[in-house]
């Protein structure tokens, strides 16, 4: 509670004291007719309140006379609690969570007018959701027709994504500490799913014992759907029908990560279904594993985001020459990368943020150039080869599908891998399903 109330008085130093911040909860979902997903909280205003439940606003209006923090929410409902749980209502608002004043969100057309008087900007996620746009009309043409009696209304609209996001993406100690337990946990997990395989094995019983790993934790929630896909599936770069066995001789390509307390983690390992890797499936493993290790090596703060991805494909491109895949046809390698000779088993990022999204909050770029690293970022270093079984490529290599993907937050003085207990070393791998049998 004392870090976010440092967050929201940050904010407000930020927003000053003419304007107003507006942070929705996120909607139940139905699943399928009267049965709803799981719920998660809007990411923003877990971050800004720590509050978990749905029709809820959080307000910041800094120099408000009555306090600057109000929040909307549920009331208590002894009848609906019998079968839904416990809510903390407007009083546990103001002593669980530290809102100033809070209100039944059923309040909220009328009271947030009056908030809104006599300000000057708006910030809330513009053009995000249809509903809360035509509902800050509302609010603002009810400030308006009071015009006459000497209140006046905000005339700028801001998107708050720029205010929050930026401010997101720098981790504290304390959200850092949270990532590295998140990844230790998934960490395990994939360690006991690779003692875990065997073929015959269905990938949906690897999913299964991720997920139950994780639980068994404290992570009862994945930051994703697991990806489970075996020989040509692992080709497949979002595969999650997990529904093939495991064949002798396949790859298994397991990308999986939990959510601890709202912070993702995101880890990728591949390793043999019988244990011992081929030599054609070892030749691109370490291809991809040297890819990776010159892209965490660019992982430091002044470097910029797009480093690591050209380190990567350096090294990849190259890699793919020595092994035929690719026909230099007289270029050298700064042509073949230009050309994006790679695109046909490369084709993505080597990374993106990581947070309290899986893919999370913050600008690539700024004023049109890779951003710089700074301490307390935290992403993810993936790089991946994959080819399709029927591409244009030597047999021995078709069918094959290997990313290696761990998460890497930024120090002052560099990097630290976050996901490191996991083994990534061939002959790590190795060892640790041959230590199951």
């Amino acid at each position: 509670m004392a870090e976010l109330k440092r967050r929201r008085r940050d904010l407000m130093r930020a927003l000053g004291p003419d304007s107003v911040l507006i942070v929705p909860a996120a909607p139940e979902v139905i699943r399928n007719r009267d049965v709803h997903h799981p719920y998660r909280q809007a990411s923003d205003l877990s971050w800004l309140t720590g509050f978990p439940e749905p029709e809820a606003v959080a307000v910041l209006a800094p120099k408000r006379k009555d306090g600057a923090f109000v929040l909307f929410c549920r009331p208590r409902d002894p009848e609906r609690e019998v079968w839904d749980g416990y809510r903390f209502g407007v009083e546990g608002a103001v002593a669980a969570f530290g809102a100033d004043q809070a209100f039944p969100i059923a309040e909220i057309d009328e009271k947030l007018p009056e908030i809104l008087a006599d300000r000057r900007r708006v910030y809330y996620p513009l053009g995000v959701d249809d509903g809360l746009d035509l509902q800050v009309m509302r609010w603002l043409r009810a400030v308006r027709a009071k015009a006459r009696t000497g209140v006046t209304a905000p005339t700028a609209l801001i998107s708050s994504d720029q205010l929050l996001h930026e401010r997101r993406l720098i981790k504290s100690k304390a959200e850092l500490k949270l990532m590295r337990r998140a990844a230790a946990i998934s960490a395990a997990a994939h360690q006991r799913l690779m003692q875990h395989a065997r073929p015959g094995l269905p990938e949906q019983q690897l999913e299964a014992t991720f997920i139950a790993a994780c639980a068994e934790q404290g992570a009862r929630f994945q930051a994703y759907p697991p990806i489970v896909g075996s020989g040509a599936n692992a080709c497949v770069l979002h595969y999650v029908e997990n529904a093939h066995a495991l064949g002798d001789g396949d790859l298994v390509l397991v990308d999986a990560g939990c959510e601890l307390d709202g912070y993702a983690s995101d880890i990728t390992r591949t390793f043999p279904a019988n244990g011992r890797f081929s030599a054609s499936q070892r030749r691109l493993y370490e291809l991809v594993l040297a890819a990776q290790q010159a892209a965490i090596a660019q992982v430091r703060p002044g470097n910029h985001w797009n480093q690591p991805h050209k380190a990567a494909l350096k090294v990849l491109t190259q890699g793919l020459v020595d092994l035929g895949l690719i026909a230099p046809d007289g270029a050298d390698l700064k042509q073949l990368i230009k050309d994006e000779r790679y695109k046909p088993f490369y084709m993505h990022k080597t990374g993106h943020w990581l947070g309290m999204d899986v893919h999370d909050v913050g600008q690539y770029k700024l004023d049109g150039r890779w951003r710089r690293f700074e301490p307390g970022m935290v992403l993810t270093v993936e790089p991946g080869l994959y080819i399709a079984p029927d591409a244009e490529a030597p047999a021995e290599y078709r069918g094959i599908g290997i990313r290696i993907e761990d998460d890497v937050a930024v120090t002052e003085d560099g990097h630290a891998v976050l996901s490191a207990d996991v083994p990534k070393d061939p002959d790590a791998i190795e060892a640790l399903m041959a230590s199951a049998a």
